[in-house]
């Protein structure tokens, strides 16, 4: 069933609210993708995350990143406990198609205050330009 969005949000998540939730992160990831100056600059958030939950693969022209973080072995707080819980705890993943030239060496990626900058470059397709030619006709 669609549900209508406010400000990124379901208006009735409250309502329907259940332990899958937890499990639904389409807030997660979500990334800006720029295109200057012979490169890609993909700019991902991630808050919560830190530099070492981060992973970037590249691998058949797919560049991969994924993340993954563990709350439940959060210190507890001595004057009380948990009623609800809504940061994200688990693993999300993305991957983004930049061709089968890019080389690992070539992509530079940087974590800072939450939000993970890649720089790309663009793969360089000349288009080919065929030469003209006849083909035989019989007859």
């Amino acid at each position: 069933m669609l549900m209508p969005r406010i400000f990124g949000e379901r208006t009735f998540d409250d309502f329907w609210d259940f332990p899958m939730r937890r499990f639904a992160s389409d807030s997660m990831m979500r990334t800006d993708v720029k295109e200057a100056d012979g490169k890609y600059e993909l700019a991902m958030d991630l808050p919560g995350f830190r530099k070492e939950d981060i992973k970037a693969s590249l691998k058949d022209g797919y560049l991969t990143i994924s993340a993954v973080t563990d709350r439940s072995n959060d210190k507890k707080d001595e004057n009380g406990r948990y009623i609800r819980r809504e940061r994200y705890s688990g693993s999300c993943s993305r991957s983004f198609y930049v061709g089968e030239s890019v080389r690992e060496e070539d992509i530079k990626a940087k974590f800072e205050d939450g939000t993970l900058t890649v720089l790309v470059p663009k793969e360089e397709n000349e288009p080919k330009i065929e030469e003209g030619r006849y083909i035989a006709i019989e007859g």
